[in-house]
């Protein structure tokens, strides 16, 4: 292979609850690849119940990368991220293997396939206590408002309980007085991508959602978050600001009933799910959309496979 020959990379997106993981199982299984996480949410050790981390059983099928890399006090920022999915796709390229991306956390999958590069501004430790100070005192909607006032692009794409990402945001606009969202270098992509997007009727993965928040709970979700809390994790940290995660924070500190938090989590997921539609549009023309159904699978691998071949 030359230089001037891009390696393959598979791409699978979709929203929260439409069936990545098995089917990106599924797949790697059949091509001989291997999974890079790209879902910010897996990296957490201990967070598994509530982020849908594939189990054991799962892993086993097929190697997993990018799971269970951090401690939840740990934050792995973006430019971390990209550094060591650069480094495992590379190894997998090695090994003459099949690298699978897979994930639903926008600004991770491109800072790997685009090859953004994340504003080069220093922390500045006192703007960020003043905007941390400011979310204690008017909460973390007040703290989005206010990115959106200034940059409308970036608070489209930035969930408002990220706030890591909102403070991190605001920080950068506030010390160079340009948006965030023009800040990202980017360049042509280092891979040959193939990217293939997976989608449910609104309503059918609307029902997957409730189904699966059900399931968290029936199979230990609140004792989950006890155990992090019990085992020294400050409730107020980024990851415990995850979907679900204060809300069961809330229930054992006597604020929700259990059937309040569930209500909460179906409404915060849908409000996800439409973000991550910002993303990834059905509307782009670099993207195979497939409907999840019997026989999906073959489909797929099928389109890969001839692209492969033109490579």
């Amino acid at each position: 292979m030359t230089n001037t020959i891009k390696n393959p990379l598979i791409l699978i997106v979709g929203p929260t609850a439409v069936g990545k993981t098995e089917l990106a199982i599924q797949l790697a299984e059949r091509l001989n690849g291997e999974i890079v996480s790209a879902d910010s949410r897996l990296f957490y050790r201990g967070m598994d119940i509530g982020t849908a981390k594939p189990s054991q059983e799962e892993q086993a099928r097929v190697p997993h990368h990018l799971i269970d890399i951090a401690n939840p006090d740990e934050i792995l920022s973006l430019a971390v991220f990209q550094q060591k999915a650069h480094e495992i796709i590379a190894d997998i390229h090695t090994r003459n293997k099949l690298p699978l991306l897979v994930g639903g956390t926008g600004q991770y999958v491109r800072a790997v396939t685009e090859g953004w590069t994340p504003p080069e501004v220093k922390p500045d430790e006192k703007l960020r206590d003043e905007l941390e100070r400011m979310k204690e005192e008017r909460g973390i909607d007040w703290l989005h408002n206010k990115l959106k006032d200034l940059d409308s692009e970036a608070a489209l794409k930035i969930d408002a309980r990220n706030v890591r990402r909102v403070i991190r945001a605001l920080e950068v606009i506030m010390t160079t007085g340009k948006k965030f969202s023009e800040q990202r270098g980017q360049s042509d992509s280092p891979y040959h991508l193939i990217t293939i997007g997976l989608i449910r009727p609104r309503p059918e993965l609307y029902a997957r959602v409730d189904a699966r928040i059900d399931a968290m709970f029936a199979n230990g979700f609140l004792g989950e978050v006890k155990s992090l809390l019990e085992n020294g994790y400050s409730p107020t940290l980024p990851t415990m600001s995850a979907i679900g995660y204060r809300e069961c924070v809330e229930v054992l500190e006597g604020k929700l009933k259990i059937e309040e938090a569930q209500q909460a989590i179906r409404r915060m997921t849908r409000i996800f799910v439409r973000r991550q539609a910002n993303w990834f549009k059905e509307s782009d023309p670099n993207i195979g959309w497939f409907r999840v159904a019997d026989g999906v699978v073959e489909k797929i691998e099928a389109q890969i496979r001839l692209t492969l071949q033109t490579i």
